[in-house]
């Protein structure tokens, strides 16, 4: 199973998922920079991410603390999530997310 990560330049990585891991930890163990401040407690915005849209109905609706952070975060858009706040499952898989500023 694996996510595919466009980072700031544009590259695109696939990495390596694990079910029941958050994208934030997966981003993080997969080598790319994402500074996840707070360590996936939903605390800041700097893990923040857009979502490809094809993938977007497959998660979960955002929380309100989620919603609240990312108040606070660098260039929001409809596709945008908190990676800590998204778990991996099997219907993720090949799931595409691109590193949002500020969150590198």
């Amino acid at each position: 199973m694996h996510i595919v990560v466009t980072d700031p330049t544009g590259k695109e990585h696939q990495l390596p998922a694990v079910e029941e891991w958050s994208l934030m930890e997966i981003i993080r163990e997969g080598g790319l920079p994402i500074l996840a401040q707070c360590g996936g407690s939903c605390a800041c915005a700097t893990c923040h991410v857009y979502v490809d849209p094809a993938w977007k109905s497959k998660l979960p609706e955002p929380n309100e603390e989620e919603v609240g952070m990312l108040d606070g975060a660098f260039e929001v858009n409809e596709d945008s999530r908190l990676s800590c706040q998204v778990t991996f499952t099997e219907k993720l898989n090949g799931m595409k997310i691109k590193l949002a500023p500020g969150s590198v």
